[in-house]
C-alpha cells in the first residue's frame, strides 16, 4: 500500500503539468481574442507574449506570426520610414482580417503582431535585430527565433503589396483580395470641392472666354511639358506604383543612407531622380541649340555654345552608361561595319 502512494502522486503532478500546459486551441483562442482588442488586428508583443506563444511553445505550432519591429525613439528618423512602413503593415493586416472571417482556416493560422523596441529589448535579442526597418516571419516549425525568415529589405519597403506577396510566398497563404486602404479625400471634402466649384463656375467661364488664364500662357505650357518629360524619364510613377522610398539606411551603418541600390530588381526615388536629371540635361541642351541657339548672329558664338553643349550632353550620357553599368552589369558596347574593320 505504501508503494502505490508514489506512484499516485506522480500520476497527480502529470496530470496538473499537463492541465498548466495550454493547448494549440487554446493559444489560437487566445491570440484570436488579442487580435480582436486591435482595430487594425495588429497584435503587441511583449517579451512575456514572446515566451508565451512562441519561446515556450513546443514545435509544430498551430500558427505563423508576421512580426514588425519598432522603436518610437527611431521614428523621428525620415529616413527610416518607421510611421509610413508600420501603417502599411496595418493595411495589410486589416486586409488580411477582413478577407478573412473568424471562421476562416486562414485566420488561425497566420497572425499580425509587432514588438517596441523600449517595451521588449529582449524579445529583439531573442530574435538577433539590430537594426530597423525590420520584419520577421516565425513559421510553426521555427525552433530558434533567431533562424525566422528575415523579410527583405526590398519588400518592406515597397509597402504592404509587398509584404503580401512575401507572405503568400512563404506560408502559401493568401491575402484573399486587395489591399483595403482608406480614400484619398472623404465625402465632406468631395461635396466642399463641388460646391466651391460651382460657385466659381461663373468667374471661370468668363476668363476661359476672354482668354485671360494661365492655359492661355505658353510658358505654362512649357513647364507642364519639362515636368511631363522629367516625370517619364525618372522613373516617377514606378515610384508610384510600386511605392518605392527614396533612400534607404545601410544595414551595417544606420548613420548612412543608401541612395543607390545595385541590382536590377529595386530602383529607389533618389536614382530614378539622379537619372532623370541626367535626361532633362540632355534634352535642355538639345532645346537649346535647335530653338535658341540657331537666332545668334555670330558664328563664333555659335560654335562656342554648341562646344560646350556637346561636352555637357557627353558628360550627362556618359554618366548614365556609368551607372547603369555599375547597377546592372550590362555593358554598352561599339560595333563596327565590317568594312571598317580592315
Amino acid at each position: 500500500m505504501a508503494s502505490l502512494i508514489p506512484i499516485a502522486t506522480l500520476i497527480l503532478l502529470a496530470a496538473a503539468t499537463s492541465a498548466a500546459v495550454p493547448s494549440g486551441d487554446d493559444l489560437v483562442a487566445e491570440l484570436q481574442t488579442l487580435r480582436d482588442q486591435s482595430p487594425s488586428g495588429v497584435i503587441r508583443l511583449n517579451d512575456r507574449l514572446v515566451s508565451r506563444f512562441l519561446s515556450s511553445v513546443d514545435t509544430p505550432r498551430p500558427y505563423s506570426f508576421l512580426i514588425f519591429f519598432d522603436a518610437n525613439q527611431l521614428r523621428s528618423k525620415a529616413e527610416l520610414h518607421l510611421p509610413h512602413l508600420h501603417s502599411e503593415f496595418s493595411l495589410l493586416s486589416a486586409s488580411f482580417a477582413a478577407h478573412h472571417k473568424e471562421d476562416d482556416v486562414s485566420s488561425s493560422r497566420l497572425f499580425f503582431c509587432d514588438i517596441e523596441f523600449g517595451e521588449s529589448q529582449q524579445s529583439f535579442g531573442l530574435f538577433g535585430v539590430s537594426s530597423l526597418p525590420h520584419a520577421r516571419l516565425v513559421t510553426p516549425s521555427t525552433r530558434s527565433l533567431r533562424d525566422s525568415v528575415s523579410m527583405d529589405q526590398s519588400d518592406i519597403s515597397r509597402g504592404a503589396d509587398s509584404m503580401a506577396d512575401f507572405v503568400e510566398a512563404k506560408t502559401k497563404i493568401s491575402l484573399g483580395g486587395p489591399i483595403l486602404r482608406p480614400p484619398l479625400i472623404s465625402l465632406r471634402q468631395v461635396l466642399f470641392l463641388l460646391a466651391a466649384v460651382l460657385i466659381s463656375a461663373p468667374f471661370l467661364i468668363r476668363r476661359i472666354l476672354e482668354g485671360d488664364t494661365f492655359f492661355h500662357d505658353r510658358r505654362v505650357w512649357m513647364s507642364l511639358a519639362l515636368f511631363v518629360y522629367f516625370f517619364g524619364v525618372s522613373g516617377t510613377m514606378h515610384n508610384i506604383i510600386r511605392n518605392m522610398p527614396m533612400v534607404l539606411p545601410d544595414r551595417s551603418n544606420p548613420d548612412r543612407l543608401i541612395f543607390f541600390y545595385q541590382g536590377s530588381g529595386m530602383q529607389l526615388g533618389a536614382e530614378g531622380f539622379a537619372i532623370g536629371s541626367l535626361y532633362m540635361v540632355v534634352g535642355l541642351v538639345l532645346a537649346f541649340v535647335t530653338h535658341l541657339l540657331v537666332r545668334f548672329r555670330n558664328i563664333s558664338v555659335q560654335r562656342g555654345f554648341m562646344l560646350v553643349g556637346m561636352l555637357l550632353a557627353y558628360w550627362a550620357v556618359s554618366k548614365v552608361i556609368y551607372l547603369d553599368n555599375w547597377k546592372t552589369g550590362y555593358s554598352i558596347h561599339a560595333f563596327w561595319p565590317k568594312s571598317w574593320r580592315g
